[in-house]
């Protein structure tokens, strides 16, 4: 697989795993705590620099631990999940920007081409499937745990458990986009696509279809406009995506 192709082939896949995961981040009201926990990965990003390691892996790890903990503090204070992950976003904020300076932390907040390891495409491809499957397979477990957590557990669902899954699969879906966006603007990929669904959408079917047709078109269409105008890809994709929100607020919204 040339390196062009590969490179399409993982945004299409992290864009998917960013309209689905966005949706349910939507209907949770963690819009802006969802573009926050993006920042997490940065103090992983750094020590990776440091020791002369491949960033996707230190972001990867970062998102992971931070998430663990979000979740051990929001079920053990019962804190609100946005409350939690402010706090804890604040704190890897501060610390990442002190171990990474210059380029690195450009590149860092905002993304950047390179080379695409094999293991790194292989990895991807294998950690959005699985976020689809995730999704999909337990989309109505995570609506009734979302609109009722009582009764969800009533019907013998362990709510805890499926809110650190879907945590997981968050953060893991952030990890996907930080070469090409930055953890600035990854957050961002995953909220409009489902602002823009929830606003035309009808159901819940049609609102995942219409996430992850508005973020893998925002992904292509952002690609190959900032290759043409020889501009960074992460601001162009995101400029392309709000503009897609902001020209389905024109339309009215269903019933």
């Amino acid at each position: 697989m040339s390196a062009d192709l590969s490179a399409v082939a993982l945004s299409v896949a992290m864009a998917t795993a960013a309209g689905l995961v966005g949706c349910f981040a939507v209907m949770r009201r963690m819009t802006l705590a969802s573009d926050a926990i993006s920042h997490v990965a940065l103090p992983g990003i750094a020590l990776a620099l440091l020791l002369h390691v491949q960033p996707f892996v230190g972001g990867l790890v970062a998102l992971l631990l931070g998430t663990l903990l979000i979740w051990i503090v929001e079920s053990r204070t019962r804190m609100a999940t946005e409350t939690v992950i402010g706090v804890v976003f604040s704190a890897a904020l501060a610390v990442g920007a002190m171990f990474t300076r210059g380029e690195d932390l450009i590149e860092a907040l905002f993304g950047g081409a390179g080379a695409l390891p094999g293991w790194e495409l292989a990895l991807g491809l294998l950690g959005a499937v699985g976020v689809v499957i995730f999704v999909l397979g337990a989309r109505h477990h995570l609506v009734l745990a979302l609109l009722s957590p009582d009764l969800a557990r009533s019907a013998g669902l362990r709510v805890e458990r499926l809110s650190l899954l879907c945590l997981l699969a968050f953060s893991f879906t952030i990890a996907l986009g930080l070469r090409y966006l930055g953890v600035l603007l990854m957050g961002s990929l995953i909220i409009i696509p489902a602002a823009t669904a929830k606003h035309v959408a009808r159901g819940l079917g049609s609102m995942l279809t219409v996430a992850v047709a508005v973020a893998v078109s925002a992904t292509l269409v952002g690609t190959a406009l900032a290759r043409a105008l020889h501009r960074e890809t992460g601001p162009v994709i995101i400029t392309v995506a709000a503009s897609l929100f902001f020209l389905a607020l024109l339309r009215r919204r269903p019933p």
